[in-house]
């Protein structure tokens, strides 16, 4: 199985899990991605958004679980193809909470192009913006690194491109 480790320098992350624990509290009761089901029957509309919000829940309670005291001392957190995608999509219901709520006075080009003079922000947004880069970044990594499935999906049996391992270590 491929595995990455990252080292991560505990003095410019710890700030940002303050900021990321306090956007997961959030959203342990609303669902990160702007959703209108009104044309759903009510009854299925609950059912669905409680299953997505517990799914949501899984998620980042995964991703905040990497920055446990392991992290702490060593530094370093570690992915493999178990915990990718789970990863990857708290890493997007935490951006797109911060997009949303914290950004949103920053365009999209800005956000996406990471082209923004962080010492010209405002103090409210250096943090909020230096989180939102942290989290792309693991995005990135794992998509790059570890697991092209998410790219492509998920596939049936005997298709050409399986993914399985080809013998390489995967350690970073």
């Amino acid at each position: 199985m491929k595995r990455i480790e990252v080292k991560l320098s505990l003095s410019v992350v710890a700030p940002l899990l303050d900021l990321m624990k306090a956007a997961s509290d959030v959203l342990e009761a609303q669902i990160a991605a702007p959703i209108t089901l009104d044309d759903i029957d009510a009854d299925f509309r609950e059912d669905w958004k409680a299953e997505l919000l517990q799914g949501q829940h899984e998620e980042l309670h995964a991703l905040m679980g990497l920055f446990n005291s392991d992290f702490f001392v060593n530094g370093v957190v570690a992915f493999d193809e178990e915990n990718a995608e789970v990863i990857v999509r708290a890493c997007s219901a935490l951006r797109l909470r911060l997009r949303r709520h914290d950004l949103k006075v920053l365009g999209d080009e800005q956000l996406e192009s990471g082209a923004v003079d962080i010492e010209r922000l405002p103090d409210a947004l250096q943090k909020p913006f230096m989180c939102y880069v942290f989290l792309g970044t693991i995005q990135e990594l794992i998509i790059q690194h570890l697991d092209a499935a998410i790219l492509r999906g998920p596939q049936g049996d005997g298709e050409e491109g399986s993914g399985e391992d080809t013998g390489e270590d995967g350690d970073a």
